[in-house]
Order: C-alpha cells, then sequence, then structure tokens
C-alpha cells in the first residue's frame, strides 16, 4: 500500500516497563498496514534509541504477503528472516548484538481502536496472564465473537481503515505507550 506524501503517521507500539523480568511479549506493535518494508524502518527506528540497535527481525510469514531480507533503517542494514513452524504468527521477533531479544505482539493492521488498545493493554501488563501471542489475539477475538457481534474481533484485511490510533482510555500507561516518528 503507497501513502500519499506527507508527514508519516505515527508508530503506534506499546511496550513493557523496564524491570528486567523476562516474559513471553515485551509489548505490542500495531503496523498500518502488511507491507514489513514500509513498516520495520518506522518502528525500528523509534525502538533503537530505547532498546538498542536492533540488527535482526523474525516473522512468521503466515499473514506478511512478502517478507524483505533486509531492511534499511537509519544508516544500517536489519535483517529479516522467518520461521514458519517455530514462531507465532502474531508475534514479531526483534534481536540486538548488544542487548538482546525483544517479542512484540503484532496487532493485525484492520484491528478495530478499541480492540487494539486492549490488546496492546495485556501484552504490556506486567500484572497479567502470561499468554503467548496467539493466545492474547484469540481471547479478543472470542471476546468479539461472545460480546453478541459487539466489533471487537480484528476486522478481516479487507476491512482496514487508514489511519485509526487507539483510544488508550488509560488501559496502557503514558510511560509504556510510545507513538514515534
Amino acid at each position: 500500500m503507497l501513502r500519499e506524501s506527507g508527514p508519516r503517521p505515527a508508530v503506534r507500539v506499546a511496550l513493557k516497563g523496564g524491570d528486567g523480568v523476562r516474559r513471553l511479549l515485551d509489548g505490542a506493535w500495531w503496523p498500518y498496514s502488511r507491507d514489513l518494508a514500509v513498516e520495520l524502518p518506522a518502528l525500528i527506528g523509534v525502538l533503537d534509541p530505547l532498546w538498542g540497535r536492533v540488527t535482526r527481525i523474525a516473522v512468521n510469514p503466515r499473514y506478511w504477503p512478502v517478507v524483505p531480507h533486509k531492511v534499511a533503517v537509519r544508516g544500517h542494514v536489519v535483517k529479516v528472516g522467518w520461521f514458519k513452524a517455530e514462531q507465532d504468527a502474531h508475534k514479531l521477533l526483534l534481536l540486538s548484538n548488544t542487548v538482546g531479544r525483544w517479542d512484540l505482539l503484532v496487532i493485525p493492521p484492520g484491528t478495530p481502536a478499541d480492540s487494539a488498545a486492549r490488546l496492546m493493554a495485556a501484552a504490556c501488563d506486567p500484572a497479567g496472564p502470561a499468554l503467548t501471542a496467539s493466545a492474547l489475539m484469540a481471547e479478543e477475538a472470542a471476546r468479539g465473537a461472545g460480546g453478541a457481534g459487539d466489533g471487537t474481533a480484528p476486522r478481516p484485511a479487507s476491512e482496514e481503515p487508514e489511519d485509526e490510533t487507539p483510544s488508550t482510555g488509560g488501559a496502557i500507561p503514558a510511560s509504556r505507550l510510545v507513538m514515534g516518528m
């Protein structure tokens, strides 16, 4: 998907606090499209100053039509790989040679803002249940299905809105919601 020229929309990402405890997810990312070549540079541009230089990324290709081998980000190249069976389809794995590893829930681009806000909050909740990315997505889908069609389940890609931003309603502390670029 090509965007018209103009200011880039903010990167929609929420991160857990830095308590040093390793969990299944370190936060959540809500990309605008399924185009990794467009979406990854903006995400990495926000994360590099916070986490250290990202050098590698791994995705499950189930929901990504094209997985580039490399993406250029502010003067360096990040290698991108994929794993089908070994990696959760709703997770993005980021690696740094100096700092370590981070796992982000990937919220589908067409997800309604209220669902995205709940998913971001759940992925960042240090007191919440230790759920995998796919388990969080299934829980949110069940919430939508069990809620008598209240519209909270993620929408199919064909119904993606252009630029929804989560209305967090206090669900994600401002210190954990990172809206960059």
